[in-house]
């Protein structure tokens, strides 16, 4: 029985990943992120090595985290315009990561034709199913995204596609919760 309901959550991540980009459910909320979080996140490495990286490196106002692969169609469909996004950002403002759940060969064969602006991390850990829910990704689904204000504790959750105007939207609702 287990086996059939692993298979059957392999495949609902599949398709959320596989087909037409996913639709954008995007969830704000003001809660504290998961503790199990920070022992999630202890199995993030910069993609490329093996040297550790935390999210408490970021130190702007506002953080994007997201949760890709490179199997993911539409996780490898909005990451240009995400890295040109990045880019128009003032120095300070935000801070970006990108976390992919994938082997270090996948990452880099991808950068190479898709060369982004920010950080790519990627999670080195033994199981991402308990990896997404700490960041708020109860369906574990790609691509996700998680935007937050640290500091007050603002935290909005997108799954599917982001692009520019989404970005755009979501970092002015963190500001504006944490002026």
């Amino acid at each position: 029985m287990k086996r059939s309901a692993a298979f059957a959550i392999t495949l609902l991540i599949l398709a959320a990943c596989g087909g037409e980009p996913a639709a954008s459910n995007a969830q704000a909320a003001s809660a504290p992120a998961p503790a199990s979080r920070e022992a999630a996140a202890d199995a993030l490495a910069a993609w490329d090595s093996d040297a550790p990286q935390s999210l408490s490196s970021l130190k702007a106002p506002v953080r994007i985290v997201n949760l890709w692969a490179t199997w993911c169609k539409p996780c490898r469909k909005e990451m240009p315009e995400m890295s040109a996004w990045y880019k128009e950002q003032a120095k300070g403002s935000v801070d970006m990561v990108g976390i992919a759940l994938d082997t270090r060969e996948n990452i880099g064969s991808f950068l190479k034709q898709t060369p982004v602006s920010y950080p790519i991390w990627r999670y080195t850990g033994k199981s991402s199913r308990p990896f997404m829910k700490a960041f708020g990704n109860e369906a574990g689904v790609l691509p996700f995204t998680l935007v937050e204000a640290p500091k007050c504790g603002h935290r909005q959750m997108i799954t599917g596609e982001v692009n520019a105007k989404s970005l755009t939207e979501a970092v002015a609702a963190a500001k504006a919760k944490c002026a």
